[in-house]
């Protein structure tokens, strides 16, 4: 009989696994478990097209055919409770027990809460889930008042969303200006000018003290007096990480189960991938966690791989994306640079910017610009040292520059 690998978690970093595996030539037994009850789905649609649109058009990651022509069982909607490292086990909380040659912790994060917050009850919400992003799009009804608590990502998507379907938007950040974690400056600014254009308003260094409901009005309070009145709140302001049965089993973890190379945790039967796993990446020289689409794909596909092969994935350079009000915007590479180099695009509102340390180019931020954005993920990972000039010149292709390798 076959050996039996199974997915802990369901989402891209899972089901990208469960392909790796097969495509790499693995023949035995694949169970892929899952606490959400859907069949796996896109999760960046959660924010964007299904409160535009409804939660009807999030697209799965495969149809129900793709399970059950590469044989990978799904069990879905009922979370594991336990693991047994030294039984080799995973025990379901619907009583069935899995016996595993070797597992894959892809069980990735969940909302911060925010108690301050919950106590106001139904008004609040968080985007996390298929669930999550069905319960908000009932309630975004043009008119109404939302605050959005957090000026990240996830916040500035609801917010774009929001506004487009009516909705008066405030987002109060607690940083001094928006994106403060994993982002640039340049695009930061970017997104700051768009979302005032668009009549969202912007409140930063805004830290909560009060929090309630007054004649059925939403009424928040920061530090310093300044009150915000709502109809309804979103908020977003980090992940709790998923880790709790990868501790309780003793694996090695620090802010995420530590993984080497090959995604393989402290147990050698155990690997890790996606939002939950720490890796050492050698491009930004330090012990890191992604919590991106692009990671959990690359990750997840890598550690499913190794699984199989015994043999590391090449790294690939870190990169994410949004989506707000039409604008594509991407940022690849390391957030900070001793000089950052503008590059307008032909259409008013695109343009590149490029970050160089030590002359290397080391990251990019592009607006609209997905072609050139590719080629400057190439260069960075090239380790490549441009012309600066030539970056700047908007009439050079950027496929095109002469650039040389950093000695290092």
């Amino acid at each position: 009989m076959g050996a039996t690998y199974v997915i802990l978690g369901a989402g891209h970093a899972g089901t990208a696994a469960a392909a790796a595996m097969r495509s790499a030539g693995f023949a035995g037994r694949i169970v892929l478990v899952g606490d959400d009850p859907h069949l796996p789905y896109e999760r960046p649609a959660l924010s964007k097209g299904a409160l535009l649109e409804g939660v009807d058009t999030v697209p799965v990651i495969y149809p129900t055919e793709f399970y059950s022509a590469q044989g990978i069982e799904l069990k879905l909607g009922s979370p594991v409770v336990a693991l047994d490292r030294t039984a080799r086990s995973v025990t379901l909380a619907n009583g069935e027990v899995l016996a595993y040659d070797k597992l894959l912790i892809a069980t990735g994060a969940s909302a911060r809460r925010y108690p301050l917050l919950d106590a106001l009850g139904d008004r609040v919400h968080v985007v996390r889930t298929l669930d999550d992003a069905k319960a908000l799009r009932s309630e975004l009804q043009a008119g109404r008042r939302l605050l959005i608590v957090g000026g990240g990502v996830i916040g500035l998507e609801v917010a774009a969303t929001a506004v487009q379907l009516g909705l008066s938007v405030t987002v109060l950040e607690r940083a001094p200006r928006l994106l403060a974690r994993g982002t640039p400056q340049g695009l930061a600014d970017i997104l700051l000018d768009a979302h005032a254009a668009h009549g969202v308003s912007i409140e930063v260094s805004v830290e909560l003290s009060e929090a309630r409901v007054e004649d059925g009005v939403v009424a928040l309070t920061a530090r310093d007096g300044r009150r915000f009145a709502g109809d309804l709140i979103v908020y977003g302001i980090g992940v709790t990480l998923n880790d709790a049965l990868a501790s309780a089993a003793g694996l090695a973890c620090d802010d995420g189960i530590v993984v080497d190379a090959l995604g393989c945790t402290s147990d050698p039967a155990i690997f890790a991938a996606g939002d939950i796993a720490r890796q050492h990446h050698g491009f930004l020289d330090a012990e890191v966690r992604h919590e991106t689409w692009a990671n959990a794909l690359h990750q997840g596909a890598a550690a499913g791989r190794a699984m199989v092969t015994g043999e590391p994935t090449a790294e690939d350079v870190p990169w994410f994306w949004t989506d707000q009000f039409g604008i594509n915007y991407q940022v690849a590479g390391r957030i900070e640079a001793d000089r950052w180099i503008v590059r307008d695009g032909p259409v008013a509102g695109r343009c590149m910017h490029f970050g160089l340390t030590g002359g290397v180019l080391t990251g990019a931020v592009g607006v609209d610009a997905g072609a050139d954005m590719r080629v400057a993920r190439k260069l960075i990972a090239a380790r490549a040292m441009p012309d600066p000039d030539a970056l700047a010149d908007p009439q050079q292709a950027l496929r095109k520059i002469n650039s040389m390798p950093s000695p290092a």
